[in-house]
Order: structure tokens, then sequence, then C-alpha cells
């Protein structure tokens, strides 16, 4: 029996299957997935928050060290790797009802263009693939952080990002109508992107 009980995300984030060309004046990030994460939050029932994450996120940042702007970023998300822990709905959001992961097994974010908003905050315009549908969204965005060197000497730095998209507008349209008149399931999608980038060693 199915959960009446899913969401959506993404949400956009980081993450690409191709890695991007470096050019001179441009220091490419690799994604690490051990300390990155996509969450997403909808309200169930009209009255709470249920919140859940993707942990399948790899991708690059191609970041102009004189041009913050003419930066560009790609990400791709594990669709199977969503996560709101509890196993009955995990597999209903994989389903055709929602995210259909064994037509659409990823979800994809491809930068378009990059604002500087003000020191350390950015806007991140981009096209989003969820279900096989590509919207434009924005990503609000606090970094890069100030790259630092880690314990084994790799060089590190990260980024966060919030956006809100509605699940109607990618075909993710599964609802219930309650006896009250509301839904089980928002349309609305919040979604919050914390991501940690490495430089790749020579030769990776």
């Amino acid at each position: 029996m199915k959960l009446n009980f899913p969401c959506l995300a993404v949400t956009a984030g980081l993450a690409a299957v191709l890695v991007l060309p470096a050019s001179a004046g441009t220091t490419t990030w690799q994604i690490d997935p051990q300390h990155s994460s996509a969450q997403f939050a909808v309200t169930h029932l009209m009255i709470s928050t249920v919140r859940g994450e993707f942990h399948g996120l790899k991708g690059t940042l191609s970041l102009d060290d004189k041009d913050i702007t003419k930066s560009t970023v790609e990400v791709t998300i594990d669709a199977n790797s969503v996560d709101t822990r509890e196993p009955n709905r995990d597999a209903h959001l994989k389903s055709p009802d929602f995210f259909d992961v064994a037509k659409y097994p990823t979800l994809t974010f491809k930068s378009t263009k990059v604002e500087q908003v003000s020191a350390g905050q950015l806007k991140v315009t981009g096209d989003l693939t969820i279900h096989g549908v590509t919207k434009q969204v924005v990503l609000n965005v606090e970094g890069p952080k100030t790259p630092i060197k880690d314990p084994m000497g790799m060089q590190r730095t990260a980024v966060s990002a919030t956006t809100k998209i509605n699940r109607q507008d990618f075909g993710v349209s599964w609802n219930k109508t309650l006896d009250s008149g509301g839904v089980v399931v928002s349309d609305d999608v919040n979604i919050t992107l914390d991501v940690e980038m490495i430089i790749p060693p020579a030769g990776k």
C-alpha cells in the first residue's frame, strides 16, 4: 500500500556528469558527495512540514577567478537517493506517482547566468530538470567560502543555496483531497543545498 506522504525536491544543486574544461583564470571544483546534500521541505496535510534529502550529488563548479559572473555550475542528483527516513514513503516517491526513478533516474541543474548580489551573495539562474521536465529556477547562493586546506592537504570550499519550486510545473502532480477541502501534500517545495567541493587531484 502506498503511503500518502510524499514530497519533491531538489532542488537544485550542483552536480554534473560532465567535467567542465578549465581555462586560464578558471578553477574547477568538484562536489564532494560525502559532505553535500540537497534537502527539501513540503507541507503535509496543510498543518506540518515534512523534510527529506537527496544524498547522491555529483558535479562541478567552474569558477572564474577574476570575474565570478563568468563562472558556471552543473549538477546531477541521483533520484534513487531520496531519503525521508520512512521506507514506505521513499518507495512512493520513487514510483511513477512522483519521481518515476525507473524512467527518470536523475535530477539535473545547469547554470545559465551568475550574478553578484553583494559580497558572498550570488544569484544563480539555471535550467532545472525533474521528471523529464526542464524549467528555469533561481538559486540564492551564499559563498563560495574562502578555500581552506583539509588535514589531507586537499583544498576545499563550500556554498549554500535556497530556492522554491512548484512541483506541478515539473509534472509531479500526485495528490489527494482532504474532507476539509485541503490536500495531502503542498505544491510548493522549499529547497536547501549544502555543498562542499574540492579541487580534484591531478589526473583525476
